[in-house]
């Protein structure tokens, strides 16, 4: 396999299994080791039951650092390997293809052990019912802690000794987890009051807020752009209470800590995964698709918000950073990139960071050239390493490596700001600028030449549903006519490779094969909720961003697919394999409770804003007493309470005075709108809205509407009128 996957090559091996033959990266990693593994199937199920035997389930990822560890030292294991052929049924899923079946069990191993993670190990009785489960184990018993050899021992021991008891434990632990994760909605029941859900929610996240730093622990720390949309979404109407001037600041701090802090890549752009401490500064380097897309549209959001030009860079940066490394020609986005990687000066065992870090004396060597104007004879390296706390020894904390991967290297940090370092080096800001432009351009040459981490070039549906709402979102906040143009490249990515139109079905991912090409596995694993909802939210902001109207018509198209295969008529939800929280991604029902409302304002269909509704209702529960766990539903039960805005232009794409109209509207956040373009050749959503065809150009002139439930104000042609008239809106929003 190209591009970093360790899949079958022209090298010997000693060992090759079944793994050989799938699609995954990460099942194309086991793909030679000395264990007779299945992939998730029928095959591994029917030979369980043939031979009577319990099932080892192991679930990780292929940009996993544990899941590498754990591979190196248990699954490479010849006599490991063969206690586990011989005893158990041995299968290997990849939780982004499998999200159902790793949710399932990781449910299941939370609740007996306390903790869960990848890579992720359960045991299962033939009918796939768990009875133990954990997580990483050594290979043997080391430091007090059970190795896996000692686990497995135990395990067949009690499979033939004490069986019953092994199989009623988990029976009753499932019964136990099956009471806990049900939804359901009364007939006649509304949701709660969105005003006191929100209220709630930021008193929530007020109250594990970190204030020197941002975010809402003290490590690890996640970026969280779910909570970051809530409070800026809390902050548009309440904007003159104090509790709405303190959501704001909680987001905007967050996001200015993230952006100066190691978790962000400085010389290549894009986030790593988490930070390992408070401050920002040693991350987990792996970097998530999902993260890239949900952190673009927080920093853009703030742009709108703030009006500070810094966040919108971010943003552009990240979005940089996918086009030239997550990016395939046929317009797919690829899931990560690796933690580890080899050492730039050679070494077998790959580390975690290499790819990203530096010596001090990377650095003069790097950077020698002698700075003229600056007080002494300072080096390029000197002003560098001032303003990205570059130290001799070393800038990460022994208790921040624990492995001693990290030591003597540094992770850029910005420790001064652009004006302090000047005046530091007695130069002008604009000549710093200057030159940290240089310096990150040239460590960027030399990166390329380093051995690149893993890239797992799998396409998921649901992620790249995530980035296409990024780049539509960032697209047309910035009027950037390319990152619309790869947005637009997405979406027919989307329509082409995992859309099967026979059968009116999405598949949950695609692959490269040997020479690049898109591939898919057979047979295709079905797309699930969050593939439908993900990708039905990048549709309606890709139609928003470009006014056309065959996005609109997919996007109503999927919702019908959607509802057909997952609706839950008892429960009043929809049926997924994560309902009840947004964590790394948003929770699935709570982008479909968004996508619902919006879909019936485009749509006319009431039956949706009615359906939206019932989701909502179903999540009364939780969103009354822990909305912490759910802030981009509360977002949407928001939405139902405000009521959605309808800006309707009218005019020609386009020309100039319709595009003054559509940059008034962007230049704002506007957490509840749907925005319309009318020209004289639109039939789909007249069709659909006959009171659209009332609405016409003032004079010839692009013309905007501003409506609720389509009572409208007087339209408007001038952009400066058109954005006081969406502020004011925004105040009454906050009277309401």
């Amino acid at each position: 396999m190209a591009s970093g996957n360790e899949g079958p090559s022209s090298t010997a091996h000693s060992y090759t299994n079944r793994l050989s033959k799938e699609k995954s990266p990460y099942l194309l990693q086991h793909a030679h080791n000395p264990v007779d593994w299945y992939p998730w199937g029928q095959d591994a199920f029917d030979k369980a039951k043939n031979e009577d035997k319990p099932i080892f389930l192991s679930v990780g990822y292929s940009t996993c650092h544990w899941c590498h560890v754990m591979e190196r030292e248990s699954f490479e294991d010849e006599e490991i390997g063969s206690i586990l052929s011989k005893n158990f049924v041995c299968i290997k899923v990849d939780r982004e293809e499998r999200p159902d079946v790793d949710k399932v069990y990781m449910t299941f191993v939370q609740a007996t052990s306390g903790g869960g993670g990848w890579p992720m190990s359960v045991w299962l009785t033939p009918d796939l019912r768990p009875f133990i489960g954990g997580t990483y184990f050594p290979p043997r018993d080391h430091g007090g802690r059970l190795g896996l050899k000692t686990v497995l021992t135990r395990i067949m021991d009690q499979w033939q000794n004490n069986r019953p008891a092994l199989e009623s434990s988990g029976e009753r632990m499932l019964e136990t987890l099956k009471k806990g994760i049900t939804v359901t909605a009364d007939t006649g029941e509304s949701p709660p009051l969105a005003t006191d859900v929100a209220n709630r929610c930021f008193q929530q996240l007020a109250h594990s807020y970190v204030e020197e730093y941002g975010g809402f622990r003290h490590a690890p720390k996640f970026p969280t752009p779910v909570n970051l949309l809530f409070l800026m979404s809390y902050w548009s109407v309440n904007r003159s209470t104090s509790e709405g001037v303190k959501a704001l600041q909680m987001a905007l701090h967050t996001l200015r800590m993230m952006a100066l802090g190691g978790i962000r890549d400085h010389v290549a752009q894009g986030f790593h995964r988490y930070s390992t401490d408070s401050s920002w500064h040693v991350p987990h380097f792996e970097k998530m698709l999902y993260d890239q897309a949900q952190l673009a549209v927080a920093y853009i959001t703030a742009s709108q918000v703030s009006g500070e030009k810094h966040f919108a860079e971010v943003a552009e940066d990240i979005l940089r950073y996918v086009s030239r490394d997550l990016s395939d020609k046929s317009g797919g986005f690829f899931s990560a990139e690796d933690a580890d990687s080899l050492p730039a000066l050679g070494g077998r065992e790959k580390r975690e960071g290499a790819f990203y870090v530096w010596t001090a004396g990377d650095v003069r060597e790097l950077l020698p050239d002698v700075v003229e104007g600056t007080t002494g004879t300072s080096t390029l390296a000197d002003i560098f390493s001032h303003y990205y706390g570059v130290k001799e020894q070393g800038n990460v904390a022994p208790e921040q490596d624990p492995h001693g991967e990290l030591h003597g290297q540094n992770v850029l940090i910005v420790r001064y700001s652009v004006a302090l370092t000047a005046a530091r080096f007695g130069i002008s800001v604009d000549k710093v600028n200057e030159l940290l432009v240089f310096a990150r351009a040239k460590a960027a040459e030399v990166r390329k030449s380093r051995p690149r981490p893993h890239l797992d070039t799998k396409m998921l549906a649901s992620w790249n549903g995530l980035m296409l709402s990024a780049y539509a979102r960032v697209g047309a906040v910035l009027r950037d006519k390319a990152l619309l143009e790869r947005a637009v490249q997405a979406g027919n990515f989307l329509k082409e490779h995992l859309w099967d139109v026979e059968q009116q079905t999405l598949f949950r991912s695609s692959y490269c094969g040997e020479q690049m090409e898109v591939q898919q596995r057979a047979p295709p694993i079905s797309g699930f909720l969050d593939d439908y909802a993900f990708i039905i939210c990048g549709l309606l902001d890709l139609y928003e961003a470009t006014f056309q109207t065959e996005w609109l018509q997919w996007a109503e198209e999927l919702q019908l697919r959607q509802d057909m295969l997952f609706w839950d008529d008892d429960g009043g939800g929809y049926f997924c394999s994560d309902p009840d929280q947004d964590g790394a991604e948003p929770s699935a029902n709570s982008v479909s409770a968004s996508n619902l409302i919006r879909l019936s304002h485009y749509t006319g269909r009431e039956e949706w804003r009615q359906r939206s509704q019932q989701l909502l209702t179903a999540f009364s529960d939780r969103l009354t007493k822990i909305p912490i766990a759910l802030p981009e539903m509360v977002r949407a039960l928001m939405a139902h309470h405000y009521a959605l805005q309808q800006i309707v232009i009218c005019g020609q794409q386009d020309a100039p005075d319709t595009t003054s109209l559509l940059a008034a509207v962007n230049s704002i956040f506007l957490p509840h709108k749907v925005l319309m373009l009318v020209d004289r050749n639109e039939s789909y959503l007249c069709q659909r809205l006959p009171v659209l065809s009332s609405m016409s150009q003032e004079d010839g002139v692009a013309t905007a509407y501003v409506c609720r439930d389509f009572a409208c104000s007087l339209p408007v042609t001038d952009p400066q009128e058109l954005r006081q008239l969406l502020l004011d809106g925004v105040a009454e929003m906050q009277r309401n």
